[in-house]
């Protein structure tokens, strides 16, 4: 079967198509790059002897989308493409509604003209928004507290709508976590442009002292250290996840979501203190005051994902800290 990544040149999509090919399937990459880099491909060629298929263009252009499916018979997308900055959408909001319901409204209008019928979508675990109590189960109400997160919500009804007018349609929408990590030959990783949003590539940046130290927000919430717990799981955990949602529409239809996590929170700071002690390097930081919009606790029940997509998360918060060092050291040495 053939798959169409969209956004398969980002951190997420760039590991589950190493995956994808590992495991026999052949890989359409549809990305415009604007938070990836050109060299990605050859990356996930170097790591799997085969080429991804890479078109670049904006999934929103239903011209450019039409081609890619006429060129190539695709049995399956996985969804990944549209901007992801919390804080950036909150700052631009009409950008991040134009480019992640867009992308997602012609995807679909296109699949619908070629007759693909399985959709894996990048969904989030900010789609529980403030309220609901953790550990997140599935059933629970969905709400957001940015616009980043609001489209994630909107798409999910989407996608819904669209199955229920569909019955022939799957479509699995999948809540991440906090994916960190890298791929284990250093090869691929989260390399953001600019300064990274996230913690682990923060991280791993002040240890490679390309930045001066990490600011810790607030170390007074009510968890084991006072510092914010969150459900980090190893991205190439999450994109096996992925695989098992293909299988799991190849049997299914309808829109049904599942968590990918691991379950367990663990604390910014016990995140710092593993990196540092696993890599034997220093990460300095400091405590600063709470952020706007943090939760004390973020964490998953993935006991449906486990039980129905076949999937757990196997590897380890040191995996995650040793592959993001690794990962930094590799770009470090080829720059």
């Amino acid at each position: 079967m053939t798959i169409l990544v969209t956004g398969g040149a980002g951190y997420i999509g760039s590991h589950t198509c190493v995956e994808l090919l590992q495991k026999g399937y052949e890989v359409v990459i549809a990305d415009n790059f604007v938070n990836s880099s050109m060299d990605v491909p050859e990356r996930i060629a170097r790591i799997t002897g085969k080429m991804p298929k890479v078109f670049e263009l904006d999934v929103a252009d239903s011209h450019a989308l039409d081609l890619v499916f006429a060129e190539n018979h695709i049995g399956a997308v996985i969804h990944f493409a549209g901007l992801k900055a919390v804080g950036e959408s909150c700052q631009i909001p009409l950008r991040y509604y134009r480019n992640n319901l867009d992308t997602t409204l012609t995807l679909l209008e296109t699949m619908e003209r070629h007759g693909c019928k399985k959709l894996v979508f990048s969904s989030s675990a900010t789609v529980y928004g403030p309220k609901n109590e953790c550990p997140y189960t599935e059933d629970m109400p969905t709400s957001a507290t940015n616009p980043y997160g609001w489209t994630k919500v909107m798409i999910e009804q989407i996608l819904r709508d669209y199955c229920a007018a569909n019955p022939e349609f799957s479509a699995v929408l999948l809540r991440y976590f906090n994916p960190i990590g890298a791929h284990e030959s250093g090869l691929l990783g989260d390399d953001p442009n600019g300064i990274p949003n996230n913690l682990m590539p923060y991280v791993a940046r002040v240890a490679a002292g390309q930045l001066p130290r990490l600011t810790v927000f607030g170390d007074d919430y009510p968890t084991r250290d006072g510092s914010c717990l969150r459900d980090y799981l190893h991205v190439v955990d999450l994109a096996k996840g992925h695989l098992s949602a293909l299988e799991y529409a190849a049997s299914h239809t309808g829109a049904e979501a599942f968590n990918l996590g691991t379950g367990e929170g663990i604390s910014v700071l016990e995140l710092v203190h593993s990196f540092q002690e696993v890599n034997g390097v220093p990460v300095p930081f400091v405590i600063g005051g709470r952020r706007d919009g943090d939760l004390a606790e973020v964490y998953a029940n993935p006991s449906r994902a486990r039980e129905e997509l076949h999937w757990t998360a196997e590897k380890t918060l040191d995996d995650m800290c040793r592959d993001s060092w690794h990962f930094i050291q590799t770009r470090k040495a080829e720059r």
